[in-house]
């Protein structure tokens, strides 16, 4: 019988704002947080990202390298956001060149289960449960749907 490698998830070289909030467990690594953020259990965020002052992201979040996101957000559970296209037609693995960004404006609301492809999102909207974003947003407003689209 094999024995598997097991990895621990955890806080790793995070910058912290001050009155940040932290419900365990978590994998956050080389990431930054602003000041008054709340980031809940089962999240993780990956290197590179920069959440904003008052930002609160809910459980079973996901949240990639490559994404910056904007203070006074709120990111539902479970949302997922996306680096990778798959523009091969498989996974980029470690190929980051093939990777794409997403930035999210400030005061952005993203409703629960809402997958966020490479995009960027203006300030002062909101996105709706389950709705996927597939293409920049530039204008403030409510947008659902799969793709999501201004209401």
């Amino acid at each position: 019988m094999h024995k598997p490698t097991l990895l621990k998830s955890g806080i790793k070289d995070v910058i912290f704002g001050k009155d940040v909030t932290v419900v365990e467990p978590v994998n956050l690594y080389e990431c930054t947080i602003g000041d008054d953020c709340f980031i809940g259990p089962f999240v993780e965020i990956q290197k590179g990202v920069k959440v904003g002052s008052k930002t609160k992201i809910q459980s079973h979040t996901f949240v990639c390298e490559l994404v910056n996101i904007g203070a006074g957000c709120f990111i539902g559970h479970g949302v997922m956001f996306i680096n990778d296209l798959f523009s091969k037609g498989k996974p980029a693995g470690g190929d980051m060149a093939l990777w794409k960004s997403t930035n999210i404006g400030n005061n952005v609301s993203i409703g629960s289960n809402a997958t966020i492809l490479p995009v960027s999102i203006c300030n002062d909207v909101v996105i709706g449960a389950g709705a996927v974003v597939t293409k920049n947003i530039n204008e403030p407003g409510i947008y659902v749907g799969n793709p999501a689209r201004k209401k």
